[in-house]
């Protein structure tokens, strides 16, 4: 069975993994690095077959490949922890060149270095390329019997922020308009009234009185409007905030993983919930 680069295999495969990826994981063999995940290797059924580790400064930047079940990938901690990865092992393994195909042969040396760390295997277990299948090896594939399978759902998580919007000035500025008003005044003026006297009226000798000049003096007055300008409050403007509810709501696809079941032949499979 050919192998194939993941990338290769599958250009969108993080979608299916909830965007988690291995590649670039580091590779602890107890609590000391031994390297990265580079790549890994899946079958012509799309199952996991090898990680392909770079052992960068520890063994000179050689590239080996891991069986998958040699190693627990935790994701939290963006590691791979192998199974007692040992230098003599990496230094046994052969070199994974990316630009060539794996064979038959390549993979039986790989596995020919991880078996003796496996369960012990039957004295009359042979191997040959026409026979051979991963599940002769559930050790390194992890082909076992009693297998998890996590299946993924997306959910919609509501939040919110607080952000700034905008902002209110409210300042004030002068106009200027004419404005009338209206005073009554009072203004005196002089009525002379000249009755002339029909016929003469004789008066006595002595009464008459003759003289130039001054003969009355009235004096005139009249009201002037004073008009002054006073200020007064006219309006009062209050500034406040008041905080308005409202309910927004927002809608997305979510995924979500099902299992699909393959038998073939006539196994007894029971389904429980």
């Amino acid at each position: 069975m050919a192998l194939h680069k993941i990338k290769d295999f599958d250009p969108d495969y993080r979608t299916h993994f909830d965007n988690n990826d291995v590649i670039g994981f580091d590779v602890y063999s107890g609590n000391e690095k031994v390297g990265s995940v580079d790549d890994v290797l899946v079958d012509d059924d799309g199952s996991f077959r090898y990680l392909v580790i770079n052992t960068g400064l520890w063994i000179l930047g050689k590239k080996v490949l891991m069986p998958i079940a040699q190693g627990r990938i935790a994701y939290p901690d963006h590691r791979v922890y192998a199974n007692s990865l040992t230098k003599a092992q990496v230094e046994s393994l052969p070199t994974y060149d990316p630009e060539r195909l794996i064979d038959y042969d390549h993979e039986e040396q790989v596995r020919g270095v991880y078996r003796p760390t496996t369960a012990a295997m039957s004295a009359d277990m042979t191997y040959d390329r026409s026979s051979y299948g991963y599940d002769r090896d559930p050790d390194l594939y992890g082909l076992d019997n009693d297998q998890t399978l996590r299946l993924y759902q997306e959910r919609l998580i509501a939040s919110k922020t607080r952000q700034k919007t905008g902002e209110v000035t409210v300042g004030k500025h002068t106009e200027t308009e004419t404005a009338r008003v209206s005073v009554p005044i009072e203004k005196e003026r002089v009525v002379i009234e000249r009755t002339p006297v029909m016929g003469g009226m004789p008066v006595t000798v002595g009464e008459a009185d003759f003289h130039e000049g001054e003969v009355a003096r009235v004096e005139v007055y009249e009201e002037v409007a004073d008009i002054q300008k006073e200020a007064f409050v006219r309006e009062e403007v209050r500034v406040k905030k008041v905080v308005d509810h409202d309910v927004v709501t927002a809608e997305d696809q979510i995924r979500r993983e099902e299992v699909d079941l393959n038998v073939d032949g006539t196994p007894i499979v029971e389904k429980k919930l």
